[in-house]
């Protein structure tokens, strides 16, 4: 889906809305994560203070749950990362696209 995102578009604008869409969600879906990681290290702490062998055991699971949800921010990171790229990249082509050069040739990207 991201891929679509920026082909054909030749309307910076329209391009900026998408990236900032994008951007968005993914920021949102980030400190939906991150809430959720407070709430479990807060257990963990508890778990680990209280010295009590189920709570201990618990854990374990708590800890790979955290590390899972560090794993999906990190690539949420790297899809932000990438759509940013992408934008740039979309927004360089369309300032070069309609740009003259000085000798009055023109300077479109040729394919």
């Amino acid at each position: 889906m991201e891929d679509n995102l920026f082909s054909g578009m030749a309307n910076g604008h329209r391009i900026e809305g998408k990236v900032t869409e994008t951007f968005q969600k993914n920021f949102v879906q980030v400190q939906n994560i991150l809430d959720q990681n407070r709430v479990l290290i807060s257990e963990i702490n508890q778990n680990h203070e209280s010295k009590i062998p189920d709570n201990l055991s618990r854990n374990a699971g708590l800890i790979r749950e955290l590390n899972n949800n560090i794993r999906r921010v990190a690539e949420l990171y790297g899809n932000i990362s990438n759509s940013f790229a992408k934008s740039m990249e979309a927004s360089s082509e369309g300032e070069s696209a309609g740009t003259n050069k000085s000798d009055g040739t023109g300077g479109q990207k040729r394919n």
